[in-house]
């Protein structure tokens, strides 16, 4: 049978060849659970007896959405998890505390989720994974619970869907207007529970960092998965972190596919998706004008040290406009070292940017940057749905890091390459 790189995957851990519609019950090679839903584990623990793990070996456990704990509540959640480790005995190394960083971020930046694998998380964007050749997919903590009790879980094998990139990005544009554009043809139901494969030589001309922002948005087009198959970039990154990538398994060619699509990079502008629907996508110069209260440059999306300084360097010797709040979330404690070190961060703090700790921060709506009613608010995340970020009456705007770091320069939603 041929078969796309979601039914080689699935099919190996599921020991038979599988399709596109199977359900398959099958152990993930990793499972992540983070403070947001730790708790939920441990309460399906203590009303079911839990008190031994299947698969202790495959278990992480990251603070990433509240870190630090922004109220008594959720510090009490984080001790919850903290406990639960002692209580099974896990390994204190995979126990990622405050500030350590996002869970899918860490997962690719360490080379800990390697290509071919599966990792299921109770996160959404794990799907960003894919920018290694792995497969990433969300799950609700109840599931994650049992995952943990009893090593396997029940999953459908998507169809799957191909993309053909030709061409590369002009000046002035990057990863997340290309994403961008993609979401606008395809819409925010235009994947749902498929998976998106990656091909051609407009990808191959893509770095790590830009595969995690393509891929990261897959599932707001309603993805599975969003993989691009490993390659000779693939490769190269796990070289510079001395890791053996080992065989890094592809599509069979005449693979069946649900769709296909093609588009050419050369044609992408500075786009910006407009309340409060993630496919509302316009060219960021319709927007010229609107005014902003907040620029914010972080998250799984668009977190990396590569963000922070394609923004840094619209920045450099300038500042932002009065009125303006600048948030800068780093995506790791590892992308905050290297932005530090480089003189990315003092550039943006120069600037008149507040830098606060790893993590989700202000993308999650909790702490660290939430909007007033009424504020208006471009960022660098993947979701701009309605109190996303804070009030119900407060309006998000999606775009680049560069978007970003124009529109706080000026005051108004920008088109980077006015001021570049």
């Amino acid at each position: 049978m041929k078969a796309t790189l979601a039914e080689k995957v699935m099919g190996r851990l599921a020991g038979h060849p599988v399709r596109a519609g199977e359900m398959v019950e099958i152990g993930p090679d990793w499972t992540f659970a983070l403070d947001d839903g730790i708790g939920l584990i441990d309460q399906n623990f203590r009303r079911y007896g839990v008190d031994k793990l299947a698969r202790p070996e495959r278990i992480a456990l990251f603070y990433d959405h509240y870190a630090p704990a922004d109220t008594p509540l959720h510090a009490h959640v984080q001790r919850v998890g903290r406990q639960l480790f002692e209580r099974f005995g896990l390994p204190r190394e995979r126990l990622f505390d405050v500030g350590a960083g996002i869970s899918h971020q860490i997962a690719v930046e360490s080379g800990m989720v390697l290509p071919g694998q599966l990792l299921a998380n109770m996160d959404s964007h794990t799907i960003t994974i894919g920018a290694v050749g792995a497969l990433g997919c969300g799950i609700g903590g109840a599931e994650m619970a049992y995952l943990w009790a009893h090593g396997n879980l029940w999953f459908r094998v998507p169809e799957s869907i191909r993309i053909d990139l030709d061409g590369a990005l002009p000046p002035g544009t990057s990863a997340k207007d290309l994403v961008l554009t993609i979401l606008g043809r395809l819409t925010a139901r235009g994947a749902i529970y498929q998976s998106i494969e990656y091909h051609g030589a407009g990808v191959a001309r893509l770095a790590i960092p830009e595969r995690m922002t393509l891929c990261n948005m897959g599932i707001e087009m309603g993805a599975k998965f969003a993989v691009v198959p490993g390659d000779a970039v693939t490769r190269e990154h796990f070289v510079k972190l001395g890791i053996e990538a080992g065989e890094m398994p592809q599509p069979d060619a005449d693979a069946s596919y649900a769709a296909r699509h093609r588009f050419d990079l050369a044609a992408v502008v500075p786009l910006v998706s407009a309340p409060s629907k993630v496919d509302n996508v316009h060219p960021a110069t319709e927007f010229a004008g609107v005014r902003i209260n907040q620029a914010f440059l972080g998250t799984c999306t668009n977190g990396r040290l590569e963000d922070l300084a394609a923004a840094a360097a619209i920045l450099k010797g300038r500042r932002i406009a009065g009125g303006v709040r600048m948030v800068v979330t780093p995506a790791s404690r590892n992308v905050y070292s290297q932005a530090l070190q480089s003189g990315v961060l003092q550039v943006l703090i120069d600037a008149g940017a507040t830098v606060t700790t790893p993590g989700c921060g202000a993308c999650a709506g909790m702490h660290q940057g939430v909007l007033a009613e009424e504020e208006v608010c471009i960022s660098s995340s993947s979701r701009n749905f309605l109190g996303r970020m804070g009030h119900r009456d407060a309006l998000v705007y999606l775009g680049s890091p560069a978007t970003v770091a124009a529109s706080a320069l000026t005051g108004t939603i920008t088109d980077p390459r006015t001021v570049i």
